[in-house]
Order: structure tokens, then C-alpha cells, then sequence
């Protein structure tokens, strides 16, 4: 029997992570032939929650959860197009934590700490400002931006925080008359879903502005049962939940991995949201899908789908004012 309070069981969860390339290699019985195509010396830190690790299948340096987060020599393959900032984070910095890139919507930077470290990631170079959780500048800098009517709370992952952290946050921007939704952007749920414990479903409770919770998953074989209710008790507090994917090779770039995954989320009253053309940060040449097979994907899903069940296929362009549909 679980003794431990639930605000202290997700962290104590959250150190058995594996952050140690040769300690991930053992866990999944790994041959040397195999590990000789991992690069030791990666710049962006391996992190991967136990529970994910266990869903790898041992020996299988191909598998779709794996390819996710181990680091391998391919990331030093060098291409023209693949930079530190492919979304253009750093030229709409209103504060160091705050972005501004589309009407009516800004995104806080709450952090830098997740509970996982995506091989895509591309915010893996951002310059993050970790100076504190006080968001004094922030909240005033969106306070005084009356077109300003949604704050995205993202990172890193906002989940990262304390819930006496999250809870001022919350508080501080409900107390802004004209920002009327809070939308949070988390990979937490997928990894370590005691996150989501009674503390932080009162927490949600509590908040008068509209919620909107956004997942990111990309496999239909990261979710389990645990994962599914942690979603559901919050989607029972009226807030909705969107998932948003990252299209990638030797991962999900196959309509039938699309398809469970679609309908995984559907059947669980979670809405496919986007499906994002891999964003173009340097050394993740090797997952990226050619658009043409993308819009192939999509086609078919539209073929074997209800509407509701297909996400939009859309691609970030640095400098445009919205997403850009593919």
C-alpha cells in the first residue's frame, strides 16, 4: 500500500527516470553491435520515464517508443535547413519567459524541467530564463495587453511545478479580466500519470477561467490504463483535452499506428488536434517525413475516420501568424 502524499509519490516517480544511456541499454538487453550506434555524448540529456521504458521492446533498438528518446549517432548528421530555432521562439520573446507570436494568444516559458526529453524537441536550444517561478514581468506584461485573451502555459512542461506554484500562477491570471482562457501543454500525463493527483485536480477545480488541456502523445502504445483514468478524472471537471503529435519517421509515419492512435484518443473523449510537420531543429534530420507521404497519411485517415477523429496536418513556419495547414 501507497503511504507516501500524493504531491510527494509523482516526484519520488519522477527520480527513477532513466538518465543514463549505458543504464537504459542494460534495462532493454541491448547488444554491443546495438550500442555502438548510440551517441554517448549527446548535447540534449537522455530522460525517459520507467513506465515508458518498460513499454520498449527489449533488444529492439527500432522500436517506435525508443527511437522517441534514445540518442543516436545520426544526430550529428549536419543539414542546411536543421537550425537551434526552427520556430522562431527567441525574435518573439516579449519578456524571457513570455512568447508572442499569435493574435490574441501568448505563451508562458514556465520552465525548463519535463519529465521527458524528446529527441525532437524543438526547444532543446532554447535560452531559458531559470531564475525563479515568479512571473512578476509576465503577469504584468500580459496585464497590460487587453487584446491578450489566452495564456498558454508551456516549457519545458508546466506540470514540472509545484502545485503551490501552479496555484499562484493560476490565481495571478484569473485576476486579469480580459484573459479568459488558460491552456496547459503538457507531455506529464504520458509518463507519470500520478501527476495528475487529488491535489492537482483540486487545484484545476478551483481555477474560474476556462481550461483547456493539451497532451502530446505519438504512439498508441505509450498509453496504459493508468494514463487513460489520470485523463478522464480531469476531463470530468468539464475541461477538454486535445492531443497533438509529431509526425515521425520510424514512429508513427504509418496509417495504421495513426489510425490506433486516433482512435485510442477518440474513444476516450480526448480530440486529435494537430499532427505537426517535425519542426527543422538541428540534428533531427533523421525523423522527418516528406510532406507529400504526410498528406498521403492524412487522405487515408479520412478514408477510415469520422471527422472528429482526424487531426489537422500542419507545419510552424517562422514569422507566419498562425499554423500553417499542409
Amino acid at each position: 500500500m501507497n503511504l507516501l502524499p500524493s504531491s510527494v509519490l509523482w516526484r519520488q516517480i519522477l527520480k527513477t527516470n532513466l538518465t543514463h544511456w549505458e543504464r537504459l541499454a542494460d534495462f532493454l538487453e541491448l547488444s554491443s553491435e546495438q550500442r555502438v550506434r548510440i551517441d554517448p555524448n549527446a548535447n540534449f540529456k537522455l530522460n525517459i520515464p520507467l513506465r515508458l521504458a518498460k513499454k520498449i521492446k527489449k533488444g529492439d533498438l527500432n522500436d517506435p517508443l525508443l527511437n522517441q528518446f534514445l540518442p543516436k549517432l545520426q544526430e550529428k548528421e549536419s543539414r542546411l535547413a536543421f537550425v537551434d530555432d526552427p520556430t522562431g521562439d527567441t525574435f518573439c520573446q516579449r519578456t524571457p519567459k513570455l512568447l508572442h507570436k499569435y493574435h490574441g494568444r501568448a505563451l508562458l516559458v514556465c520552465t525548463s524541467a519535463c519529465a521527458m526529453h524528446c529527441r525532437y524537441c524543438f526547444r532543446q536550444n532554447y535560452p531559458y530564463e531559470i531564475s525563479g517561478h515568479t512571473f512578476h514581468a509576465e503577469i504584468d506584461e500580459i496585464a497590460s495587453d487587453p487584446t491578450l485573451s489566452e495564456i498558454i502555459l508551456s516549457g519545458g512542461d508546466p506540470l514540472s511545478l509545484s502545485d503551490k506554484t501552479l496555484k499562484n500562477l493560476f490565481d495571478r491570471l484569473s485576476e486579469i479580466k480580459h484573459i479568459r482562457r488558460i491552456r496547459i501543454h503538457t507531455r506529464f500525463p504520458i509518463g507519470i500519470p500520478e501527476r495528475i493527483d487529488a491535489n492537482f485536480l483540486k487545484l484545476l477545480e478551483g481555477v474560474n477561467k476556462q481550461i483547456w488541456f493539451v497532451i502530446h502523445s505519438n504512439h498508441p502504445t505509450e498509453f496504459d490504463s493508468d494514463i487513460w483514468d489520470a485523463l478522464t478524472k480531469i476531463r470530468k471537471l468539464g475541461i477538454p483535452i486535445l492531443n497533438q503529435s509529431v509526425l515521425l519517421q520510424n514512429v508513427n509515419d504509418d496509417i495504421e499506428t495513426l489510425k490506433s492512435l486516433c482512435q485510442q484518443l477518440v474513444d476516450h473523449g480526448i480530440s486529435p488536434y494537430y499532427l505537426h510537420q517535425l519542426d527543422r531543429v538541428k540534428g533531427t534530420s533523421h525523423f522527418e517525413v516528406p510532406e507529400e507521404k504526410g498528406r498521403l497519411l492524412i487522405g487515408e485517415l479520412r478514408k477510415q475516420l469520422s471527422g472528429y477523429a482526424i487531426p489537422l496536418y500542419v507545419r510552424e513556419i517562422s514569422g507566419e501568424l498562425s499554423k500553417t495547414p499542409l
